[in-house]
């Protein structure tokens, strides 16, 4: 099974944020045992060409690669899938034009999405047209990011678009637009709930990022099944942040005697 087709099966998967523009996090990761990647274009220093050989890394590497795009521009979503990502998370989805509008930009059959035989998506014109666009079609995960008050005022409308696979909730910027609220966790977690219940309505797949091992429970217990975990920046400065701490007590108590 490919990424989408366990994505839409609703098996668990766990992935994380790639933010350094190198190949070497994803091949790690991939040998690890991690399902996916997530390439941050909205929020990191990638580009077409470093974004090219990440995605040909974890195919090397055999994890999926998801790309974060800047935005829901038809060409980010086409580079990036050309490119051969498995799919986009696509930044402010608020309403249903604008998920119709990136499943779109995603598709073939019912699409809007350019036709380019020669990319590494089309096996750089081995493939015929139909098996090219069929292939395509069924590979491209075209989810949305829902972190906007607008996007939960019309989850209904959102998640009852067809050929949008499934939902990221994004509390970050949730809770940054709820900040300076007295009960701003409690709308968060109230938009969270209403997320996954509309998403559970209509089969949507529904992704989150874990604060804790015990967040992850609770979400996993809501229906949740595609968890990002952190980022190659996050473990980089956990582990160092961690051996550090080891080390330097280590030496201190020694030099005690």
């Amino acid at each position: 099974m490919n990424f989408r087709e366990r994505f839409l099966a609703g098996d668990t998967l766990y992935g994380t944020f790639l933010k350094v523009p190198a190949t070497m996090p994803a091949e790690i990761l991939g040998s690890i045992g991690y399902d996916f990647v997530v390439i941050d274009e909205e929020h990191s220093p990638f580009n077409r060409e470093t974004t090219d050989r990440i995605v040909l890394a974890c195919k090397v590497s055999g994890i999926a690669a998801i790309v974060r795009v800047q935005s829901g521009d038809p060409a980010h979503i086409l580079s990036v899938l050309d490119c051969g990502a498995d799919g986009v998370l696509v930044p402010h989805v608020t309403d249903a034009d604008t998920a119709r509008a990136i499943v779109a930009a995603g598709r073939y059959r019912g699409g809007k999405r350019g036709f380019a035989p020669t990319t590494r998506a089309g096996d750089f014109g081995r493939k015929s047209q139909a098996e090219h666009m069929a292939d395509e079609d069924g590979r491209a995960t075209i989810i949305a990011m829902i972190e906007d008050p607008e996007a939960i005022d019309h989850i209904d409308d959102i998640v009852a678009v067809e050929g949008l696979d499934g939902v990221f909730i994004g509390r970050g910027d949730l809770g940054a637009a709820y900040a300076g609220d007295a009960d701003a966790a409690d709308k968060v977690r109230t938009a969270t709930e209403t997320v996954q219940k509309a998403a559970g309505k209509v089969g949507r797949t529904v992704a989150i990022l874990p604060s804790t091992p015990e967040d992850a429970a609770i979400q996993a217990q809501a229906g949740t099944t595609t968890f990002i975990l952190s980022s190659d920046q996050g473990f980089l400065r956990a582990a160092a942040m961690q051996t550090h701490g080891k080390m330097s007590e280590a030496v201190t108590q020694a030099k005690k005697g």
